[in-house]
């Protein structure tokens, strides 16, 4: 490909709206442009780093025995309402009418159409397992899109289904789809994590989110640095040492905290320890339930904890008026001491002794708080965010934290939807029994995205090879030299004909120009064809990632990039 007849619309400066790296440098490498807030049209250029992602995908899925389907991306509601998902997802489904009045959604995932094609299409046992993916454009209608491809309201994914008879066969079948995205990640040059995560909106019985790491991570995670064990914060478990209660040895005391209202100001005003705090926060469930949660002073919540152990959707904190209705106390002073409600604790609070909690009055904290003793707790459970330097649940390891993009998701959906939307085979009894199912997705523009943000430098994008829009770029220097263009068109020819996926910069542009650019849009290999060096019988190669400089012969030059991009290929 000739750049000066490509399109490739490079930007010095970032647009406003941009405020991570890769959303700037899609735009300004020329990838994708703005439609629409959270929607964006792929240029060439980004459009065949997408279709990379795509190849290596289909690869792996077929290694895996799945087969690709393609399925509407508008739905009838009748399938949604048949799962019930029409009443219980948000205003992120897109929901719309025919000229005949019949509703509709853009759907943003596939359950629903997938198993209304197994059901009526796959009768015995005999017929599986079978695992049915597509990739195809999805809309949700995000209330804040944000970050260009990594957070879009139309995005690109692939999504995978699997039904088997029985749950061994569905464990299986995860466990083929969990290796093979294991290998597209690897295959996309990607440092990435497999880690246990809540199973949301979709349901199921257990979920791992596979995520890129990244400082501008959305996702907080955790992994131990001696075993396996990783996870989403949100599901993260800590190790829990072996304790005994001691004896209290200080009676309940009010004192007095003026204005001291946060953790850290009422245990610097005390002189105590933050971990000696007891923190009670007063939460309502979705069903209008309110309670009291306790966790230690230097401990967050973690709600999709306190969500699992109460069999709810959502929790949410209570409002000033709430908290003083509970406690006859403004925020900051409410504590368990004489509480009317339910109670719920965090394991580490049954162990605090002579502790401190708010004492459900203005500007007054109690001392010498014993649980058991000054309050009843109902229920002790994990009901804590993990954080580096707690204790793997699985080994005797330390917990690290990492910010992470999420780039896929696999989860064991058991029969949610098969016996919702009745989709059975007969086993081997001549007996009816619903599907067992499986779902796997990938963002794959999300993929591109993560891979810049963790491949890129001051100057720009550098490409991992497999996914890169070409392997090698040739920059001529000055294409009105006919010597230059001559070598630089000859081994433009070499390469191609070779199967390496060659652009050719061939504009009337300075030379400065031509570098920068070459530096932005990250093309892993990077020949430099001059008057100088052909006085010399040499072309410079650049290594995009490394920095390398050298300098080879002419005749040898294209043995070398063929050899150096099969390397590369091959990880």
């Amino acid at each position: 490909m000739r750049l000066s007849s490509y399109l490739l619309p490079t930007l010095k400066e970032s647009p406003a709206d941009a405020e991570i790296t890769s959303h700037k440098l899609t735009m300004r490498a020329g990838m994708i442009r703005k439609a629409a807030a959270g929607i964006y049209t792929y240029l060439p250029f980004g459009l065949r780093s997408v279709r990379k992602v795509e190849q290596i995908v289909r690869e792996e899925m077929e290694k895996a025995g799945a087969l690709e389907v393609l399925m509407p991306m508008v739905v009838p509601a009748e399938l949604w309402q048949e799962s019930g998902r029409w009443e219980q997802y948000g205003k992120e489904l897109l929901r719309l009418t025919d000229r005949k009045n019949s509703e509709f959604c853009l759907s943003p995932t596939h359950e629903e159409v997938i198993t209304d094609v197994v059901r009526g299409t796959v009768r015995s046992y005999r017929q599986l397992p079978i695992n049915l993916y597509q990739i195809q454009t999805k809309f949700r209608d995000e209330i804040r899109p944000r970050f260009g491809l990594m957070r879009g309201r139309e995005f690109i994914m692939k999504d995978a289904y699997s039904f088997d008879l029985d749950d061994a066969g569905a464990d299986a079948s995860y466990e083929r789809m969990f290796q093979a995205y294991q290998n597209i990640f690897r295959r996309c040059g990607l440092d990435f994590r497999a880690v246990e995560a809540d199973t949301g909106n979709i349901g199921g019985t257990a979920s791992h989110e596979f995520m890129v790491l990244a400082d501008s991570g959305e996702d907080a995670i955790v992994s131990c640095d001696s075993c396996a064990y990783a996870a989403n914060v949100e599901k993260a478990q800590m190790r829990t040492e072996p304790g005994t209660v001691a004896e209290a040895t200080q009676e309940l005391r009010l004192v007095d905290t003026p204005g001291r209202r946060s953790v850290e100001e009422v245990a610097q005003f005390l002189a105590v320890d933050p971990a000696c705090l007891i923190k009670t926060l007063l939460v309502q469930t979705d069903s209008g339930e309110r309670l009291a949660v306790l966790v230690r002073g230097d401990r967050e919540l973690n709600e999709i904890k306190l969500c699992r152990l109460l069999g709810c959707n959502e929790v949410f904190m209570l409002d000033d008026d709430g908290v003083t209705a509970m406690t006859g106390a403004p925020v900051g002073f409410a504590g368990p001491v004489g509480l009317d409600c339910r109670i719920l604790a965090d394991l580490e609070v049954e162990f605090i002794r002579d502790g401190v909690t708010g004492g459900n009055c203005a500007d007054r904290h109690y001392m010498g708080v014993n649980p058991g003793r000054d309050f009843t707790v109902e229920q002790y459970a994990d009901l804590r965010s993990a954080e580096a330097g707690d204790g793997c649940p699985r080994c005797n390891g330390t917990l690290q934290m990492w910010r992470g993009i999420e780039v896929g998701h696999v989860f064991k959906l058991g029969t949610k939807y098969s016996e919702a939307m009745k989709a059975t085979v007969l086993n081997k009894e001549g007996r009816e029994v619903p599907l067992v199912m499986g779902c796997y997705g990938i963002g794959i523009g999300r993929t591109v995205a993560a891979a810049i943000e963790q491949h890129s430098d001051d100057n720009g994008i550098i490409f991992p090879m497999p996914i890169a829009p070409f392997q090698v770029l040739i920059t001529l220097l000055n294409p009105k030299d006919e010597a230059v263009l001559a070598a630089g068109e000859k081994l433009y020819d070499q390469l191609r004909r070779a199967g390496v996926e060659v652009l050719l910069d061939d504009r009337d542009e300075r030379p400065g120009k031509k570098f920068k650019d070459a530096d932005l849009i990250g093309i892993p290999i990077r020949v430099t064809v001059g008057g100088r060096g052909l006085k010399q019988g040499e072309f410079e190669v650049y290594m995009r990632a490394s920095g390398e400089q050298k300098m080879l012969a002419l005749d040898k030059t294209a043995t070398w990039l063929i050899d150096e991009v099969n390397r590369q290929l091959a990880g």
